[in-house]
């Protein structure tokens, strides 16, 4: 993809892509840019949807959908497909081929998706059972990434059957992705440096000797210099660059920044107390997302406050009694409450446990932490337990009546961005147990059981039950499995559960010391793994770090030898790549949510420093934050509202702002899922072709395979941030 060089101020930019060259564009005359994907439906029906009323498949190469009577309006009955860029002033031709079985007349529409709908072209289109091919031109009237081509048949006074091919909407001067514009070649963490902690930035340079740099006070004076260190190539982000180490300033203050040559860095502090806000708001990101509750006003804001979502209140199908997935049970749950898991209204079990797993296991590292803005806050209990009891509750709902668990509970069907809780309208069903997720439930009961003795004896004893109920019955039915795909919800499907059992058992044993659990605990810390809501068995050692007055002098020595190892392995991956992060992928291809595997090794790095005392370990565990926070290939800061390039238009669907100004963006403290070389969804497929690994993300709300934000990654930056600020 084209690159633009940095101008400070020189234009907007939307994401990490611009859409108004700073340069002179590429000759529109001279190229013409295909805006569709899968067009001619060799690659099945997706990114391609179809209005509920108007059901669609690919039928013989072509995507035939049945056209329902009725309808009033043409938007009634829609095929469409979404985020499409548009260039204002700029010609773009759409071109299909249709058939139907009988003669009919529909529209053909080019135009923005949401209000006010500024309009390229909207034709009328009359079709017969002869295959026709149909031709119109418009100018786009605005510039937007959310442009939307759709065939509107509502309005029908019969049924028929419309088929269409060769889908094509050709036009725009900027190529697939627009220019991406990455600003200086100065990356720092945005939001700064502890003040006795590493301060490394990263230079961008194709020179090979040592430059002279400028560490800059907010008067622009500089108070530091030195020379940069050649690095070499960073391979992940298709960079060479430069190393530049201002740790002998012992100073603080705010808007320092950092210069080599005319090239200056984005603003960062030097503070001893850098990461308090952080720490809170990342915590304070699960309240935001509670089902089953309002949230308040005068905890979050006017902007963040609605209604309670998910209380059997209509238009809400759920959660005080939701049926099992048609053919699957005969009983309904009563599973209010937890925490919607990412962007959309689900709540999973596998997930969902990880991420109060590692609030719970941030209380045991550093204590009661900060106050919250939460409607517990006041009470003898530490604020992070009431905020992991809320989605602990929620676990415990979803046991069903012979100790299993049951995997998830979601819509029926997919739901669209910019819709609150409260108005959701979809059926919600429990889909099937899994020994996964019973297994999640007795290790995280586990853990509940040990840590809220101290706080709430009949809360922990129910936890305690609940997860022994759990043991027994994954002892019984070892093999259940969540089948992957679906609809209208995340599969979290997992086919190994030796690691499951592992963790439950490390739990368990760590709960109650019995040791009949510890023949089951197989697993254990390994760094090619690390660990995530599929790769539990790493958290069996993180279990037993936790009571390791119940291990004898060897096996504390042992797993003390086990964590620095994989702690090494991570201290070896920030060491050789450019942008120092510990996750560092060995086929070279980042993954969905690769942010929380930056954060998760983070972690491990940080509990090996307070095992050992090793600085190193410190320092590394400390600069994968700047690494999250801006000094990084795409010089981004992954967390809303912190860094002058903060990522502010993650996918989630009532945090929809740049869809629908009446909404907000995400609340301050949001991490991204960040770079993910499959591009597994059409805003990523469109605007990153050919992308470095380290580059595969753009800040679009409809890109949710690289900018989705989920409780889990959430939990392991509140984990890290409360780390750093302790």
């Amino acid at each position: 993809m084209p690159e633009i060089p940095w101008r400070s101020g020189a234009a907007a930019v939307l994401g990490a892509v611009i859409l108004v060259p700073l340069l002179t564009a590429p000759a529109a005359a001279d190229q013409s840019y295909e805006r569709v994907l899968n067009g001619t439906f060799d690659a099945g029906k997706s990114p391609w949807w179809s209005s509920g009323s108007t059901p669609s498949a690919v039928t013989d190469g072509r995507l035939c959908a049945q056209i329902p009577a009725g309808t009033v309006n043409p938007w009634d009955s829609m095929i469409g497909q979404d985020d499409l860029p548009l260039e204002s002033g700029q010609p773009y031709t759409l071109r299909f081929d249709a058939t139907t079985s009988r003669p009919v007349q529909f529209r053909a529409v080019l135009q923005q998706a949401a209000a006010p709908h500024a309009t390229v072209l909207n034709k009328a289109v009359n079709a017969t059972t002869t295959s026709q091919t149909f031709e119109f031109t418009g100018t786009s009237p605005v510039t937007d990434t959310h442009g939307q081509v759709s065939f509107q048949m509502g309005g029908a006074t019969e049924p028929y059957t419309l088929c269409l091919d060769n889908i094509s909407v050709v036009g725009g001067i900027l190529p697939p992705g627009g220019i991406r514009d990455f600003g200086s070649p100065v990356r720092v963490n945005q939001v700064g440096y502890v003040a006795n902690g590493p301060k490394r930035a990263t230079y961008v340079t194709t020179s090979t000797t040592p430059l002279p740099w400028r560490l800059l006070a907010a008067d622009n004076k500089p108070v530091a210099t030195g020379t940069t260190k050649p690095f070499g190539s960073d391979v992940l982000a298709g960079d060479d660059v430069q190393l530049i180490d201002f740790g002998s300033y012992r100073g603080t203050g705010s808007g320092f920044r950092l210069a080599v040559g005319d090239d200056v860095s984005e603003p960062f502090d030097i503070s001893r107390h850098l990461y308090a806000d952080l720490r809170r708001d990342a915590l304070e990101y699960f309240y935001n997302n509670r089902s089953g509750i309002q949230i308040e006003a005068q905890y979050v804001g006017d902007a963040y406050a609605r209604a309670a979502g998910h209380l059997g209140v209509a238009p809400n199908k759920g959660d005080t009694s939701v049926p099992c997935f048609p053919g699957t049970c005969d009983y309904s749950l009563d599973v209010r409450g937890g925490w919607y898991d990412a962007g959309d209204h689900g709540k999973y079990v596998v997930n969902g446990a990880l991420a109060a797993w590692q609030l719970l296991d941030l209380y045991e590292q550093t204590g009661r932490g900060p106050a919250l803005k939460i409607p517990e806050a006041g009470n003898r209990t530490p604020d992070v337990l009431d905020e992991a009891r809320w989605q602990l509750e929620f676990l415990l709902r979803m046991q069903a009546p012979n100790g299993m668990v049951h995997h998830k509970i979601h819509d029926e069907k997919w739901t669209a961005l910019g819709l609150a809780p409260a108005a959701d309208p979809q059926p919600r069903y429990l889909y099937p147990v899994s020994t996964a997720a019973t297994l999640n439930l007795a290790a995280v009961g586990a853990r509940c059981a040990r840590i809220y003795a101290t706080w709430d004896h009949r809360f922990a004893a129910r936890c305690l039950a609940a997860a022994d109920k759990a043991w027994k019955a994954a002892r019984q039915h070892p093999a259940v499995y969540a089948p992957d795909g679906g609809e209208g919800g995340g599969a979290y499907d997992d086919t190994k559960v030796t690691d499951e059992f592992s963790w439950a058992a490390a739990e368990l044993y760590a709960a109650t010391g019995r040791a009949s659990y510890k023949r089951f605990i197989t697993t254990t810390l390994d760094a090619a793994d690390g660990f995530s809501w599929q790769e539990t068995g790493g958290l069996a050692d993180l279990a037993l770090l936790r009571v390791q007055s119940r291990l004898t002098p060897p096996d504390r020595w042992k797993l003390r030898d086990r964590i620095t190892r994989a702690a090494d392995a991570y201290l070896a991956n920030v060491s050789s790549q450019g942008y120092p992060n510990p996750y560092k992928p060995a086929d070279g291809q980042y993954v969905w949510g690769s942010n929380s595997g930056t954060a998760n090794n983070a972690m491990i790095l940080a509990i090996a420093a307070d095992l050992t005392g090793k600085a190193a370990y410190r320092s590394a565990a400390l600069e994968s934050l700047d690494y999250l926070l801006g000094r990084n290939a795409l010089n981004q800061s992954y967390v809303t509202g912190y860094g002058e390039r903060a990522s502010h238009n993650q996918h989630h669907r009532f945090w929809a702002h740049s869809l629908n100004p009446a909404l907000p963006a995400p609340y301050p403290g949001s991490l991204a899922g960040g770079p993910n070389s499959h591009l597994q969804d059409p805003v990523a497929q469109r605007n990153l072709p050919g992308c470095a690994p380290a580059k595969c993300y753009v800040d679009e709300i409809g890109s949710y395979s690289t900018n989705e934000v989920a409780i889990n990654w959430n939990s392991a930056l509140a984990w890290l941030t409360a780390y750093a600020d302790d």
